[in-house]
């Protein structure tokens, strides 16, 4: 089987999408993220990483019911996959690996 790499926004969409208590939706999925790392992030960026996630098997999407708020709109709702949760662990072992090789006295050097 081919892996998938994970890119640095698409683990952070991931990553928030695992966190939140409910299956969620771009606005909220949006705030979250900026809300966690203090960067400001544009919904269509986010549309387009959670549409690309999904079709690598990472997440999956339904259609919520029609709501008078959103004038009659449907909003889609987005929940972690198990191939997605798995993409999340390998991506963390990965990255304790690289830091459990950094040298105990590594000396940096200024610019």
């Amino acid at each position: 089987m081919t892996r998938t790499y994970l890119g640095e926004f698409e683990e952070v969409v991931l990553l928030t999408i695992a966190v939140l208590p409910e299956p969620s939706y771009g606005a909220i999925i949006t705030q979250e993220i900026e809300r966690q790392t203090g960067r400001s992030v544009d919904f269509s960026t986010v549309h387009t990483t959670l549409k690309r996630l999904e079709e690598k098997g990472f997440l999956s999407s339904w259609m919520g019911g029609a709501t008078a708020q959103r004038g009659g709109r449907r909003k889609r709702y987005f929940a972690i996959t198990l191939a997605g949760y798995r993409a999340l662990e390998d991506i963390q072992q990965l990255r304790n690996r690289y830091w459990s090789l950094i040298p105990k006295n590594l000396q940096l050097k200024g610019i």
